[in-house]
C-alpha cells in the first residue's frame, strides 16, 4: 500500500529533481519520520476542510505546499510549514 505522503513525494519529484537532493543528505528514518507528518497533515486537513473541500482538494493544496519546501535543507519544519500553507490555500475564496 502507497502512503499518501509517498504518493505526494512521488508526485513532486515528477515535477522537480530536488527530491533526489534531498534522500542523498537524509536518513532513510528522517524521511520516514517526515512522511508519517505529512501523512498526518493530509488526515487533519482532509477532517478540517471536508464541508468546504474533497479529499483531492486537500492532497493537491499539500502537494503544492510541500512543492514549495523541496529545495529546503532543513526539514525538521517542514511539516509545520506545509500544514500552515495549505491552510491558506485551502481557506482563500475560490474566483
Amino acid at each position: 500500500m502507497i502512503t499518501m505522503a509517498r504518493y505526494i513525494r512521488a508526485r513532486i519529484s515528477a515535477e522537480t529533481d530536488e527530491h533526489s537532493s534531498r534522500q542523498a543528505g537524509g536518513t532513510v528514518a528522517d524521511t520516514a519520520r517526515e512522511d508519517d507528518a505529512i501523512q498526518a497533515v493530509v488526515e487533519r486537513l482532509k477532517n478540517a476542510f471536508s464541508a468546504t473541500h474533497s479529499p483531492a482538494e486537500v492532497e493537491a493544496a499539500v502537494v503544492e505546499a510541500y512543492a514549495s519546501f523541496a529545495d529546503r535543507p532543513v526539514r525538521d519544519f517542514v511539516p509545520v510549514l506545509v500544514e500552515r500553507k495549505a491552510r491558506t490555500l485551502l481557506s482563500e475564496p475560490s474566483s
